[in-house]
């Protein structure tokens, strides 16, 4: 368990070793339910992200390279068995760093071990073809890992999102360096040390930490990396796309959304609604997959927001431990962003038809925004167009099954959604014409399912993550033609 009461002293993990622990100097770590220091890491830059390349490109050429998928999938499988034997610490590193309820830590942390013993299961089940083609030849189109392999990881999932993404690039044989988030980055260093004492070869894992404009910004720019996974802002990704290009690099990009949740009259409402709620209040809204709109059909309009309103009303907010519905926001930078938002679409004639109250043992220096619903927002305002990233739901009429498809595909995002209706023929419609990489019908799981290939369209990105997908997008094909008579 933690020691609530010690300034903790990290330091990156380089060649499979802790080094330049920040024991002065480095970056703050918040608490956001106190809006205290309760550790500090150290300021890498671009000579860390250099050391790690080396150190990874090393480990692929030598020790992790010649491993076969076999035995790259058990040190795999070893390690979600750590993660697992160490889930209080983990669950406690998470629900203090990011400030979530302890109820979503601890699934985070579930989630975590979940990803290293899926995909270890899958290292060796990923094979290449054959192909038909002249007579006397045989062609092969090998999966073969890309090299060196990049991971910036945000900070509302970084247990989470380190697994789905660094666990399959592990298990298609890859090397990776990861830069976690500054905000949020201590379930990542501690499953990199759990990774060592699993049996992964120095170097294979390396996590960086520090600034993304400095060691986010190396990473993605350092000429030794393959592939870079990125999960973030659409400005952020544009960013590192860019500097990726400059090296005719890969790039997977998950870059958030703006989710609608679609109900119509013939919904089963005692279903929809607490999923409905949950898909907003889940991580203080913090989820790139948020279901931040619902869009409700005019005939139940009225009934549905007056039962939403009573679910709104009846949340609690408070600080992670005490594992409320709803824990604080990360940052004051971020409480300051979701507090402008809703500040300029109240002024532009949005209402606020419930919210939840504070509970009263919320420090005062935490980071605290209660949930809210909102009706009376223009489907073309900031507030149904732009991620807001906390827990704010924005509700919208609709009159027919057309519009409720206009309206749903009506933002630059298109990432997950939600339909429901007891209509099957509605169902498949809603499906096919709705654009996002995933489509709920009678459920929601805000990107939830390991098992399940999870990626966006339009502005919220390309290419995809977890499931078996996940793993293949860190390979590459490689054609080996034989001639034999």
């Amino acid at each position: 368990m933690l020691d609530k009461t010690a300034m903790m002293a990290l330091g990156h993990i380089i060649d499979g070793a802790v080094v330049d622990r920040a024991e002065a100097g480095g970056i703050d770590v918040i608490d956001p339910s106190t809006g205290g220091a309760f550790a500090r890491i150290p300021a890498g830059g671009k000579a860390e992200i250099d050391r790690a390349v080396q150190a990874a490109r090393s480990a692929f050429e030598g020790a992790w390279g010649e491993k076969s998928a076999l035995e790259r999938g058990r040190i795999l499988i070893r390690l979600a068995g750590l993660i697992e034997a160490h889930f209080d610490e983990l669950a406690d590193l998470e629900c203090r760093d990011t400030g979530k309820p302890m109820k979503q830590a601890r699934a985070d942390i579930t989630a975590a071990a979940r990803y290293f013993e899926y995909y270890g299961t899958a290292a060796d089940k990923h094979h290449g073809e054959t192909i038909p083609y002249q007579k006397g030849m045989t062609v092969m189109a090998l999966r073969v890992p890309h090299g060196v392999t990049g991971h910036i990881i945000p900070w509302n999932y970084p247990a989470q999102i380190f697994g789905r993404s660094v666990g399959g690039a592990l298990a298609a044989g890859n090397a990776c360096v990861v830069k976690p988030a500054e905000d949020a980055c201590l379930t990542p260093l501690k499953i990199a040390e759990l990774a060592i004492e699993a049996g992964l070869p120095a170097g294979a894992l390396n996590v960086v930490c520090g600034l993304g404009t400095e060691a986010g910004a190396a990473l993605a720019a350092h000429p030794g990396i393959n592939h870079i996974s990125f999960t973030g802002s659409p400005q952020t990704g544009t960013a590192v796309a860019r500097a990726a290009a400059e090296n005719h690099v890969q790039v997977t990009l998950e870059l958030g959304g703006k989710s609608p949740q679609l109900v119509f009259a013939d919904a089963d409402l005692d279903a929809a609604l607490p999923v409905i709620v949950n898909a907003i209040v889940q991580n203080a809204g913090q989820t790139c997959a948020a279901g931040s709109r619902v869009l409700i059909e005019r005939s139940i309009y009225d009934d549905v927001m007056a039962k939403l309103a009573e679910r709104f009303a009846a949340l609690t907010v408070g600080p992670g431990a005490e594992d409320r519905d709803c824990g604080p926001i990360i940052s004051a930078r971020q409480l300051s962003r979701v507090k402008t938002l809703v500040d300029a679409a109240l002024a532009d004639g949005a209402k606020v038809v419930a919210k939840a109250a504070l509970g009263a043992d919320a420090p005062d220096g935490g980071f605290y925004y209660p949930p809210m619903l909102l009706d009376g927002a223009a489907p073309e305002s900031r507030l149904a167009q732009d991620e807001v990233f906390g827990p704010v739901l924005a509700a919208f009429p609709f009159d027919d099954e057309a519009e409720a498809i206009r309206l749903a595909n009506a933002t630059p995002y298109g990432l997950t959604a939600s339909v429901w209706t007891a209509d099957g023929g509605r169902q498949m419609r809603c499906a096919n014409a709705i654009e996002a990489g995933q489509v709920f019908i009678n459920n929601y799981g805000a990107g939830g399912g390991i098992e399940l290939p999870f990626g966006g369209m339009k502005r919220s990105g390309y290419g995809r993550e977890k499931a078996f997908e996940g793993m293949i997008s860190f390979t590459t094909v490689k054609t080996v033609v034989l001639k034999h008579g």
